[in-house]
């Protein structure tokens, strides 16, 4: 017997079995169990029960039945697994509190939000709610594919069409091994408009999206999700977590008590199990103040209710009840399902991709599949109308043969007929031989190929396919869409966005010509007497100096305009705060700034508004103006802001409401001065017009706003400058060579800025070295348009003025030079008046000139 061969018995490697089996039995609950389906959003569980339901025709507008026999139906035909757990899974479909869009519509007792648990299965009854009927729409015109069930002896479908993105708007929740899957319900019409948003333009943002479209999850439960970074995160990445708080507000009682009210909680919180823990930190003291608590929710709504005494704080034993209770939660987002049957972490683009992808299918489907039934269609109404035609014919042929086979190889051999047509002409009644039944065929026929055309020309065109997608989703949101329920919100210290920790404050952003930014509290610098010497403003090496310097706040976007006419933009706080000698890091480490180019021009804009304009300035004398609002949203890569000719580089932008006067000043002293308004308003990228014409080796240095009243500051290179008033310069129209503005000497150099200012200001100027002084404006004589003007710093041998800045003035007294260890506060809430002047990086050869 120990000798005889034993067939059945192989001998295998246990490790290895193990390894195989473990990782077929993950598989099964990943592809079969466990995970959405990318395409329709729902696991195999849910597919089966609406398909079920499908099947026993429980549509929307029938009647209710037993959830037993669904339930039945799907255990016995497509899912071999519990009754409960099909139960369970039907349940939840029909809870208003689980589902953003409820896809079973249930009659009876099916669970609360208290965890009370649904009646038994033969007890409830249930039917398709009407949005799930979007979810199986032409489902019977070939546009999925189909596999065999558990046991070969039924086909279910492999995907529904999904005539909505099920899986963003319903989200999915599944443990499978070694993986997970949590996706937040969204807004419908929110979710829908992201879809179209992509099918219009597919190399749209994830910021873009959110920023217009998809702002965040919108929860059945409604509540409060606190800001916007931990969205983000899970958007970009498939990962994050978001912080949810319930909705509650204090009200204030008559006897000087406060009530807490509690109107709406997070989602998946069990009402009951957050009042017992309550009582329960009320009982052991860790909340204190609490005299009363009760739920008094019923069918118009939610309402918890939480009396305090009199000598507390409401706000305290609120913030108590955040953190130590379920009125606020996080919700891990993990944005995980199968793609082509494997298992991915999808950010949200790539959701509303593959989503966009299987409408694609399956109109391609729907439309190939019309398309066959139309050419078969109109095969057989050809046939009929040869019978027509040759009616007499036809007629003695059939009455003269013997039998239906006889009849029908005759009618194909003598009319060169099909075997269908020929049937299809046997099997015709006597009544479609009247002249009325003959025009309905001709009427249909013509219409038959009519429709084959268009069926054809969609199949040829892939913009027709989205305009099809893009109609039936604007149907489904204006049938289904409704407001959105959950509010995004500033939270708590732990739970604002980055923008939120930073205090509003104000700063003094600086550039230097090799492109070193930081920025610096505005209270870094102090008011000095005309003449000083001034303090050391940067540290700088020997061959930089600094070119821009901004006035600002932390809070406020600044846009930086390059020589190339491109404009990018960060928050004041994203740039580096340095000390005050520090050099900073270099603009390329902030921004995509690209090789050859460099910063020319930064504006400093707290919000963007229709009425507000962007007024540029080249080198060569070409302005242009543009809406403010179409430089709301600029990628991380910058947008084109102007397009440039030739070697033209960009030299000013200012910010207007589009009714001043603008004026344009030279490097060897000219001026112009025109209405902006000569000048329309144009598209982001246009080149613009000519605002002055430059003579022979001149070019533009400065552009800026002149309001009435005011004066024209000029300061030269070599540290000189005068004030001159703004009447000494007469309206021109756009395009002149301007007037003479300054007188120009070998001692003061040429202009290298010129500023509209009305003496209550200060100006802060900085030399190439690095070396800032700020004076009062009104300290600044005031000559006429042909002087050479006064000293404002004493320059070292070899030294320059780099770049000059506009500052409000201090509220204090001036202090001396002799005080330079004293500072004071700078006011810089006028962010348009410190707006760095550009183009001096020439300051250089426009010398040696």
């Amino acid at each position: 017997m120990a000798d005889q061969q034993r067939p059945n018995v192989q001998e295998i490697n246990i490790s290895q079995e193990m390894r195989t089996s473990f990782l077929d039995y993950a598989m099964s609950v990943i592809v079969s169990r466990a995970l959405p389906d990318v395409r329709d959003g729902l696991k195999p569980v849910h597919r089966r029960i609406l398909y079920a339901m499908n099947d026993l025709g429980m549509h929307a507008d029938k009647a209710y039945k037993k959830s037993a026999r669904i339930v039945g139906e799907v255990i016995g035909k497509y899912h071999p697994h519990g009754d409960s757990a099909v139960y369970e899974a039907m349940v939840r479909m029909a809870q208003d509190f689980s589902y953003r869009n409820m896809l079973v519509d249930g009659h009876g007792n099916f669970g609360s939000v208290d965890g009370d648990s649904a009646a038994a299965m033969r007890y409830t009854e249930a039917r398709m709610s009407k949005i799930s009927m979007e979810l199986l729409r032409d489902i019977n015109k070939d546009t999925i594919g189909y596999q065999d069930n558990y046991d070969g002896s039924e086909r279910e479908p492999v995907v529904f069409p999904a005539r909505f993105p099920n899986l963003l708007v319903n989200g999915a929740a599944g443990i499978a091994v070694g993986m997970a899957t949590n996706i937040p319900p969204h807004n419908l019409g929110e979710t829908i408009d992201a879809v179209l948003a992509v099918s219009r333009n597919p190399e749209i943002t994830i910021d873009e999206l959110m920023e217009d479209y998809i702002h965040g999850p919108d929860f059945p439960t409604s509540g409060e999700i606190l800001g916007r970074s931990g969205i983000r995160k899970a958007y970009e990445t498939g990962k994050g977590s978001i912080t949810i708080r319930a909705k509650v507000h204090i009200e204030e009682r008559p006897n000087g008590k406060s009530t807490i009210i509690a109107t709406e909680l997070p989602y998946q919180v069990n009402k009951a199990k957050l009042i017992e823990k309550i009582a329960e930190l009320v009982r052991d003291k860790r909340i204190d103040g609490i005299t009363d608590l009760r739920d008094e929710s019923d069918r118009n709504g939610l309402r918890v209710v939480m009396e305090l005494r009199r000598d507390v704080n409401a706000n305290v034993v609120l913030n108590n009840l955040y953190k130590h209770t379920a009125l606020q939660t996080s919700f891990g987002i993990n944005l995980l399902a199968l793609v082509d049957g494997q298992p991915k972490v999808l950010t949200i683009k790539q959701c509303l991709e593959h989503y966009l992808d299987h409408q694609v299918v399956i109109i391609k489907r729907r439309t190939a599949f019309e398309l066959r039934k139309a050419e078969a269609r109109a095969h057989i109404l050809e046939g009929l109308r040869i019978a027509l035609d040759h009616l007499d014919e036809v007629i003695s042929l059939i009455r003269n043969s013997k039998t239906a086979d006889v009849a029908r190889n005759g009618l194909m051999e003598k009319f060169e007929l099909s075997e269908k047509q020929a049937q299809a002409i046997l099997d015709m009644r006597l009544q479609r031989l009247t002249g009325l039944e003959r025009e309905k065929i001709e009427n249909e026929y013509n219409e038959l190929l009519q429709l084959i055309e268009e069926l054809k020309a969609i199949l040829a065109d892939e913009e027709k396919v989205l305009e099809i997608i893009r109609e039936e989703l604007t149907e489904i949101k204006e049938r289904f869409n409704d407001p959105r329920r959950t509010d995004i919100v500033l939270g708590g210290a732990d739970f604002f966005e980055d923008e939120d920790l930073i205090p509003e404050e104000n700063i003094v952003i600086t550039l230097t010509h090799q492109g070193y930014i930081k920025r610096l509290p505005s209270s870094t610098y102090r008011t000095q007497k005309r003449g000083g010497r001034g303090i050391q403003g940067m540290g700088t090496n020997e061959d930089d100096f600094v070119e821009h310097l901004v006035s600002t706040s932390t809070h406020d976007t600044v846009l930086f305009f390059t020589n190339k006419g491109k404009v990018y933009k960060a928050k004041g706080y994203e740039v580096p705060e340095f000390s005050r000698t520090a050099k900073g890091i270099p603009i390329i480490n902030m921004l995509q700034i690209e090789k050859g180019e460099w910063v020319n021009a930064v504006i400093s804009v707290n919000e963007f508004s229709d009425d507000n304009y962007l007024f540029f300035t080249t080198k060569y004398g070409i302005s242009k103006r543009t809406t403010l609002t179409q430089f709301a949203n600029i990628r991380k890569g910058g947008l084109i802001a102007v397009g440039l000719r030739d070697e033209d580089e960009l030299i000013s932008v200012r910010l207007t409401d589009g009714k001043q006067d603008i004026m344009i000043a030279t490097k060897n002293g000219y001026l112009i001065r025109f209405e902006e308004e000569q000048i329309r308003s144009m598209g982001r990228t246009a080149a613009g017009v000519k605002g002055i014409s430059l003579r022979d080796g001149d070019e533009v240095v400065s552009m800026e706003i002149l309001q009435e009243d005011s004066n024209i500051l000029h300061v030269t290179n070599k540290g000189y400058g005068k004030q001159t008033p703004e009447s000494e310069y007469r309206r021109t129209n756009r395009g002149g060579k301007g007037v003479f503005t300054c007188n120009l000497t070998e001692k003061t150099g040429l202009v290298v800025a010129v500023k509209a200012v009305s003496g209550d200001e200060d100006l802060m100027m900085i030399t190439v070295a690095g070396v800032l002084i700020r004076i009062p404006v009104k300290d600044i004589s005031e000559t006429g348009r042909n002087t050479m003007g006064v000293r404002l710093i004493r320059l070292q041998e070899n030294e320059e003025v780099a770049t000059v800045a506009r500052v409000d003035a201090d509220e204090e007294e001036e202090e001396s030079v002799e005080n330079l260890e004293e500072t004071t506060d700078v006011n810089t809430e006028n962010q348009d008046e410190a707006t760095t002047e550009e183009n001096t990086a020439e300051t250089d050869e426009n010398t040696e000139e």
